[in-house]
């Protein structure tokens, strides 16, 4: 029993018991997605970042702390590439306007700690030098199972749908929450409810 828990799916790198495809939806949008992932999220349980990816067409996932191939992926012209990364000067998502450019973007999304996202920053500079874009204020994670460690602070996942949500109106990409949501419900039901209230209730 105990060796076909172990048993991963090669797709959701998810215990074969506890598959997520089913529920990966397969969702076309004019943005592209780039995530790049420190590889610790890379090992996490709860690597929100690789859903993302497996239910967009028009998404990819690299993995590394050095991207040696970052110019071919950001000078693609059919594509006006920004980071999606709060900080100075980030204007608001809902600013972007086709009248300017009408490219589609390439979404760049750093997955990992605040810390290990800066960390990607500062080891690509490419990166850096990229136009940022913001969320709007006043988000609310569904991620029960990790504390927010700033008001507003999203998972990955949840970012990238906020993000494709604001920028597609009215086209809406919740459904990419569904395996994420069964992912979180799993694990609380792994913990038992008992502590998951004393470790993740209301203080």
């Amino acid at each position: 029993m105990s060796a076909a828990r172990r048993l991963r799916c090669e797709r959701c790198q998810r215990p074969h018991s506890h598959c997520l495809c089913a529920l990966i939806p397969q969702l076309a949008s004019r943005t592209r997605v780039l995530v790049l992932q420190h590889p610790d999220e890379a090992r996490h349980a709860l690597n929100t970042a690789r859903l993302a990816a497996l239910g967009l067409c028009n998404a990819e996932l690299r993995v590394a702390e050095q991207f040696a191939e970052l110019p071919e992926l950001l000078n693609d012209p059919a594509y006006q590439a920004c980071l999606l990364f709060p900080g100075e000067g980030a204007q608001p998502l809902s600013a972007m306007s086709i009248a300017q450019d009408p490219r589609p973007l390439l979404l760049v999304v750093p997955d990992g700690t605040w810390r290990k996202a800066r960390k990607l920053l500062y080891l690509n500079p490419l990166l850096a030098a990229l136009p940022r874009v913001a969320l709007p204020e006043g988000l609310t994670s569904r991620y029960r199972l990790r504390k927010a460690p700033m008001a507003g602070a999203l998972s990955t996942l949840e970012a990238i749908v906020t993000a494709l949500n604001v920028l597609e109106a009215p086209q809406q990409f919740d459904q990419l929450l569904k395996p994420f949501e069964a992912l979180i419900e799993g694990q609380i039901v792994a913990m038992g409810a008992d502590t998951f209230a004393r470790n993740h209730g209301a203080e």
